[in-house]
């Protein structure tokens, strides 16, 4: 299934009441403004095209709904944390999609988004999904996991030329090295996605886990 972002679930599913942050849509404006703007082009964007990666087959969304934590990503606009990375995703029956929360430090600051995620059909099965954080929807593919022990996730934004690109990896509990960020790291790879861009994500004694 199509998604953004690498990681790796705890049991549970918790639900979350937090909304997003109007900042959000202000840096994601900001970012669309400079794209057009004679100033030059945001950090975040690089010349070249988004990888062609493959997706999940018969991606399960029940069975990847809880808690997962990112611990090395390609840093990006739309998430602007640093540390402490984790999300929730809540499984909704009736949207047959997940309601979002994600939490980290940027960098000294407890942040906290809200979105969805859900599938665009494009055949019986759902191949691909969007997450949607009011009026921004980047990609969020999900190359390879096995819902318990890691996913592989991987999202990017083709702009004439350009791209804005992001990934993740995380083991449960949040490790900065082991099998998980291995195995996502060779899973990358193989999809022509550069892993030397990933930094690691630090999770520390100070880390907590509400998303």
């Amino acid at each position: 299934m199509r998604f953004q972002e690498n990681g790796i679930k705890a049991p549970g599913t918790l639900a979350s009441n937090t909304t997003e942050k109007s900042s959000f849509t202000t840096l994601v404006a900001a970012a669309l403004v400079a794209l057009v703007s004679a100033d030059g082009i945001p950090d975040f964007v690089v010349p070249g095209r988004c990888a062609k990666v493959a997706n999940q087959d018969k991606f399960d969304l029940r069975r990847y709904s809880g808690r997962w934590y990112q611990t090395q990503i390609i840093d990006n606009a739309y998430q602007p944390y640093t540390r402490c990375i984790h999300s929730n995703y809540d499984y909704s029956d009736s949207d047959y999609g997940f309601k979002v929360t994600t939490a980290g430090f940027s960098p000294t600051t407890s942040t906290r988004l809200q979105g969805k995620i859900y599938p665009q059909r494009t055949s019986l099965l759902p191949t691909c999904s969007l997450i949607s954080l009011r009026y921004f929807s980047p990609p969020y593919e999900v190359v390879e996991t096995d819902y318990d022990s890691y996913s592989c996730v991987y999202s990017c934004i083709d702009w004439n030329g350009y791209k804005s690109s992001s990934a993740s990896s995380s083991p449960a509990p949040p490790q900065t090295s082991g099998p998980a960020n291995d195995k996502c790291a060779s899973v990358f790879r193989k999809n022509g996605v550069d892993f030397a861009l990933f930094n690691e994500v630090a999770h520390t004694a100070e880390c907590v886990y509400r998303a």
